[in-house]
């Protein structure tokens, strides 16, 4: 989840090379004396899905940039006020709903004056069809001209009223389920906890010494490149990331996931359309200067923006990713002990689960992203807790989240590895996804323009599945040994090729 910081921008010649994900083809030595096949875990469904899913895209004006809308239901927030404050003051929001149902009543109003100005010049046009006195037709003439430039007064003055009304409608955060727990962070309640914390007989390291002996990272050298809470990976940690990915995709794959790389630049309206502000005081997002792109903070933004515009097919839902992509976030003001190291930094890769559904399947959905991300911890002996995150911790569209923290023995507390939210369709309403329901659900199994259902928008989930930096930590201080090696859980060791432990290196 990304909280608000301080952001800042690169110069708009600043490039970027994704490095290809490691295949299970092109890394051979990593497989040696390994079961897995690759060919056991096939594809969930043909890539041609992702634009064949997609029956009807959205029609857009030619020639004409026009700024997003979002399709807010401003009637239901007018008919649910009371429910809506509720909601902003629970999640600690500075929406302010009283500007937003003042500037819709304008709205409504200058939208009726409109249609009853309109409607006038179209009486003096028919009017002006018949044989008439040249004096009268000379006198309609004239209130038809007068008639049209007051009309495109008020059509402006309604762009420009639709525009500030959308500017902040778009503030409003999502509704919150009602089993959420209200307050901040201190708040959440524990959902599930699993495991116990490691018992060591002797002193525990945190994973930057162990790092440094096993010569695994390189900060030093980072910041000098590229500044500070940027690090090399090196020796067996390069390994691990790469294990850590592929078994987290091969893992996920076989719970009907497609896997995708994405674009790791994206526009900034997209970022708009997920729910996060680029351009605001307190961002983690790097933009671009001179553009209208940003780096992005989460795979969540272009996996989200797959099918932006696009009415979706009902016989594809639901649409499964898994994401693998590197991320960017400023992470401004994170200094101190309880960020050091790994924990906090300014880029890092991740894998990321994504869902469209149907929206009264998406409860159902949300329960299976975290039940994942349970069994991935599980499987890699890590202690941990589920929390259900609190209203005030809530970002703008979550309904309900989920947040994972695993025991990181070396820094002395839980920290989060990962979260899961359920964003109902607060983004996919700002994104333009919609399905058409199968024509069955109206009670007929003719397919004509009469009985088709009309669209629906989906709901959309996200989930971490693996921020490889915060996985190598726990790895690492969970898994250390008396003579300073760590050993490799058993899942990963035959994605590394058999390697069981990272050991000293020789002098």
């Amino acid at each position: 989840m990304m909280t608000g910081l301080l952001g800042c921008s690169f110069h708009n010649q600043t490039t970027l090379k994704l490095p290809s994900i490691p295949t299970f083809s092109s890394l051979p030595f990593l497989f040696k004396n390994s079961t897995f096949s690759f060919h056991k875990s096939p594809l969930p469904r043909p890539i041609k899905a992702l634009s064949s899913a997609i029956l009807q895209t959205a029609p857009q004006e030619q020639g004409v940039k026009l700024q997003w809308k979002a399709t807010v239901d401003f009637k239901w927030i007018k008919d649910n006020k009371e429910t809506v404050a509720a909601n902003l003051r629970n999640r600690n929001s500075d929406a302010d709903l009283d500007l937003v149902l003042h500037l819709y009543d304008e709205m409504l109003t200058l939208q009726k004056e409109v249609e009853r100005v309109r409607g006038e010049r179209n009486a003096v046009a028919n009017k002006m069809k018949g044989k008439l006195d040249p004096s009268e037709r000379q006198r309609l003439i004239e209130e038809g001209k007068n008639l049209k430039e007051g009309l495109a007064a008020l059509e402006d003055d309604l762009v420009e009223l639709n525009n500030k009304l959308q500017l902040e409608a778009q503030c409003i955060p999502n509704m919150t389920h009602p089993d959420v727990p209200i307050g901040g962070e201190d708040c959440s309640t524990i959902r599930k906890t699993v495991g116990s914390s490691p018992n060591f007989s002797f002193p525990v390291k945190d994973h930057l010494q162990l790092g440094k002996e096993l010569d695994l990272f390189d900060f030093d050298a980072a910041a000098e490149v590229s500044g500070s809470k940027f690090y090399y990976l090196k020796n067996e940690a390069v390994l691990l990331e790469m294990a850590l990915v592929n078994w987290t995709l091969s893992e996920v794959m076989k719970r009907g996931f497609t896997p995708l790389t994405t674009p790791e630049i994206v526009r900034s309206s997209v970022v708009e359309k997920c729910g996060f502000q680029p351009r605001a005081n307190n961002t983690q997002i790097y933009s671009i200067d001179d553009s209208d792109q940003c780096l992005i903070g989460t795979a969540e933004i272009p996996v989200g923006g797959l099918h932006m515009d696009s009415i979706l097919s009902d016989s594809f839902l639901p649409l499964k990713y898994v994401a693998f992509s590197h991320c960017f976030r400023t992470e401004a003001g994170a200094a101190g002990t309880a960020t050091r190291g790994l924990y906090r930094v300014h880029q890092f890769s991740k894998v990321e689960m994504f869902i469209f559904c149907r929206p009264e399947e998406s409860e159902h959905y949300h329960q299976e992203l975290i039940k994942i991300e349970e069994d991935l911890f599980s499987s890699l002996g890590l202690h941990f807790k589920t929390l259900d995150m609190a209203s005030a911790d809530l970002g703008a569209p979550a309904y309900r989240k989920f947040d994972v923290e695993a025991w990181m023995p070396g820094l002395e507390r839980f920290g989060e590895i990962s979260s899961a939210s359920n964003c109902t369709d607060y983004q996919s309403r700002r994104l333009g996804i919609r399905y058409r329901p199968a024509s069955e659900a109206l009670g007929s199994g003719k397919k004509s323009k009469g009985n088709l259902a009309p669209p629906q928008f989906v709901h959309t989930l996200n989930a971490t599945a693996c921020a490889v930096p915060r996985m190598i930590i726990c790895l690492l201080e969970n898994y250390q040994q008396e003579d300073g090696s760590v050993l490799i859980p058993e899942p990963l060791r035959p994605f590394m090729g058999g390697l069981s432990v990272i050991s000293r290196k020789s002098l």
